[in-house]
């Protein structure tokens, strides 16, 4: 007896990722002050860590702060890539 292969839908996004949210006036420094979706918000901000150099060079999982970071970070010198998403989260409306 052959079984009968589902057929693959395509993964549908959850709406709630995909919502256009506006930045803090914080944020809206490193990233842009338009309405964008959770993840956009930290693709771009992994966008700007790598055009600045802000990657640990030791620890590539750390990310150092520069001026305008410092402000999303809420005052730390140094995050993990695993704090970013929830750090980015506050700071969108």
């Amino acid at each position: 007896m052959a079984k009968k292969k589902k057929a693959k839908s395509k993964r549908k996004p959850n709406p709630a990722f995909m919502k256009p949210l506006t930045p803090s006036a914080d944020l809206a420094a490193v990233i842009g002050s338009n309405p964008l979706p959770r993840t956009q918000a930290v693709k771009k901000m992994w966008d700007y860590i790598k055009k600045n150099g802000l990657q640990d060079k030791v620890n590539k999982r750390n990310i150092n702060a520069d001026a305008k970071l410092r402000v999303v970070f809420g005052g730390k010198g140094q995050v993990t890539m695993f704090e970013l998403a929830k750090l980015v989260s506050k700071h969108l409306r």
